[in-house]
């Protein structure tokens, strides 16, 4: 079996402790060598981030293999080298400290999986800088590892995990003591010409031997049956159905005052919505907190209203100097984000350098658009992309059809599951009303083209310091494939590590990020509200989303545009719900949470939490008729003891027949 990925996997070029090199091709038939660090490796402390920074690394040296793509997000993480760039995997996995064996030219049988590491990942000298061209999500630089990762004692759970020859310098695996056998007869060879396995001598287990004393007919005659006496039995059996007859009614009477309820989901005729409308929110408060928890509650209450924002580009690529064409067709490229809604009319807070970036971003991502078709086409090598676009990025500008004109820019906006490149429902189209240059808080303001959104409030009086725990919440995906890629919103307790004073706005530092696409997601209090927006620290090597703009940023960006943070009759609504449900007023919580859901359809959350409501209520004491429990006991244990004095009766005499 292959490993999954955007690659066709042809055989294995080498291994190491941590990770593995393979030989694959790409979509266009062109030659790859790919690194995957093994994903037990991936989850101790420090060798994601190291695996991430010194591929890196390596690609800003000078003569370094450039990255043709890479995932450093995934469970076993990847980087991927033109194969005209020689041994880059090779190089990386020395780099990082670890020993590296190539296969040999005559494959053996698939060695035991990965030996421990020996030591922690040896730190690479100079700072790592980012490599244009596709992003690459990386989680942050590596933390000390506590200890080395231990070997995995099954098969490896990632699919990059498959080995097709032996690593060298590795135990091999316990061969088979003898082929295993069957019981079954022996049967013609298949159509493939393999031979079946033989049978096994002897009879099957569960046939008896032979018994040569056996007769075909009964040697002794048996006496004729008693008769019997269907009196006794008869009046047992009118007992019985009695009781039984007796708890359906106790049953009935105690259900009879509750309404019944569905066991599945809101439907188009139970709460108004279209048919088509899916219960998929795209947060699961109940799957990243402990149940009933204030952390689940503050998820619930925020989760709702988190946007994912994609903006695409459409222009041409020109010469600053006389703009002729740098290339003659137009060019097209996303940018992809994190929001939340702040004004239930649709007016949503993201990230300006993502919705409105600078012009120097903004050409950077044109030329590498441009760079990668003309890969596709033949007339430029994977690994010169890298070199294309710093070449011509202080001499080229993006512009429309015509060199005075804009280039096109579409916004569209998507709550609860997310898909890239989607332009019609259930994206929302939209337009950036104001945007704040990054030394003023890098936060835009955009409205959407719906209402009834649900809204988040912010926190105006929020008090930050260092060793302050927060939540924060934005858009991750574990695709590989960009185009069509899934988001979802992905949530993470983190600490502020310290107060940025350097700057006005005083912004302040997480010890960890939710990946790339989280730029323009939020930080929040115990009870919900936002504190902070997240974006990327630029003083970090890696430039990860630990860096979070405080909510007075947001709040004068909002007052300038004369937008003003509040919420809609759904939201207090759907709090209410969420109020009753924690406190364990299922019936309440029913019904204010469908009051939410109705008046504002897209919260998926209303109507999860309503079913949840529902489920809760069923499982537990409902109340109901409170005559009919004691009623009920009595008749119940009335009729057993009848029932066993009649069957004793019914024992003794027979007993007393036999003699």
């Amino acid at each position: 079996m292959q490993p999954e990925g955007p690659y066709r996997f042809t055989h294995l070029l080498g291994g190491s402790p941590v990770g593995k090199a393979w030989a694959a091709i790409d979509e266009q038939g062109r030659f790859v060598s790919v690194a995957v660090l093994d994903a037990t490796v991936a989850a101790a402390p420090g060798w994601r981030e190291a695996f991430a920074e010194v591929a890196n690394a390596l690609a800003q040296s000078p003569d370094g293999p450039p990255i043709t793509y890479a995932d450093f997000s995934a469970a076993a993480p990847w980087v991927a080298y033109a194969a005209e760039a020689g041994p880059a995997p090779e190089k990386l996995f020395r780099a990082l400290g670890v020993e590296y064996q190539p296969v040999p030219a005559a494959p053996r049988p698939v060695s035991a999986p990965p030996q421990p590491v020996s030591g922690v990942p040896q730190p690479v000298s100079g700072v790592p800088q980012p490599v244009s061209g596709v992003p690459q999500p990386v989680s942050g630089v590596p933390q000390p590892v506590s200890g080395a990762p231990q070997p995995v004692v099954d098969m490896p759970h990632a699919p990059w995990a498959v080995q097709s020859a032996a690593i060298p310098n590795q135990p091999p695996a316990h061969p088979v003591s003898a082929a295993p056998v069957s019981s079954a007869p022996a049967s013609p060879a298949g159509h493939d010409g393999a031979p079946t396995p033989a049978t096994v001598s002897g009879p099957p287990a569960d046939v008896p031997p032979f018994d040569p004393y056996a007769a075909p007919v009964r040697r002794i005659k048996p006496s004729a049956p008693p008769k019997r006496r269907t009196g006794l039995w008869a009046g047992v059996a009118a007992l019985a159905l009695v009781a039984v007859v007796g708890g359906g009614a106790g049953i009935y009477a105690l259900s009879s005052d509750e309404p019944d309820e569905p066991d599945t989901p809101p439907t188009a005729t139970s709460s108004g919505f279209p048919a088509a409308t899916p219960l998929a929110p795209g947060l699961k408060p109940w799957a990243q907190a402990a149940l009933r928890s204030p952390e689940e509650r503050a998820l619930a209450v925020a989760g709702p209203s988190m946007v994912f924002v994609e903006v695409m580009f459409t222009g041409y690529v020109r010469n600053k100097a006389g703009g002729a064409l740098l290339d003659k067709a137009p060019v097209t490229f996303s940018r992809r984000c994190s929001g939340v809604v702040v004004q239930h009319e649709g007016y949503v807070l993201s990230n300006s350098q993502c919705v409105q970036p600078t012009p120097d971003v903004l050409v950077g991502g044109a030329l590498n658009a441009v760079a990668n078709r003309l890969v596709a086409e033949g007339s430029l090598q994977a690994k010169d992309i890298s070199t294309y676009t710093r070449s011509r990025l202080s001499t080229s500008v993006l512009t429309g059809a015509n060199a005075g004109d804009q280039p096109e820019t579409r916004l569209y906006g998507q709550l609860n599951i997310a898909k890239g490149e989607v332009t019609d429902s259930p994206a929302i189209a939209g337009t950036v009303v104001r945007a704040l240059p990054i030394e003023a808080g890098n936060v835009a303001l955009i409205k959407l083209e719906q209402k009834n959104l649900p809204t988040s409030e912010l926190n105006t009086s929020a008090s930050v310091s260092p060793d302050t725990s927060l939540l924060v919440l934005g858009y991750g995906t574990t695709d590989t494939s960009f185009r069509a890629a899934t988001y979802t919103v992905v949530s993470k307790t983190v600490t502020v590590t310290g107060i940025d004073s350097s700057t006005p706005l005083n912004p302040y530092r997480i010890n960890e990020d939710l990946g790339l696409y989280s730029r323009g997601g939020i930080a929040i209090d115990p009870s919900g509200r936002v504190v902070g927006m997240l974006d990327n620290d630029v003083l970090r090597p890696d430039k990860a989303n630990r860096l979070v703009v405080p909510v007075s940023a947001m709040t004068a960006l909002l007052q300038a545009a004369g937008v003003t943070n509040a919420l809609g009759k759904a939201d207090n609504q759907y709090r209410s719900g969420l109020d009753a449900y924690f406190a364990g007023d299922e019936s309440t919580a029913i019904a204010r949470f469908d009051e939410a859901a109705r008046n504002s359809p897209t919260n998926l959350l209303a109507q999860s939490y309503r079913q949840a409501a529902v489920d809760s209520r069923g499982s537990g004491d409902s109340g109901g008729s409170s005559w009919a429990v004691p009623v009920i006991a009595a008749a119940g244990g009335a009729l057993a003891v009848a029932i066993v004095v009649a069957v004793a009766m019914l024992l003794a005499r027979r007993r007393n027949s036999r003699f």
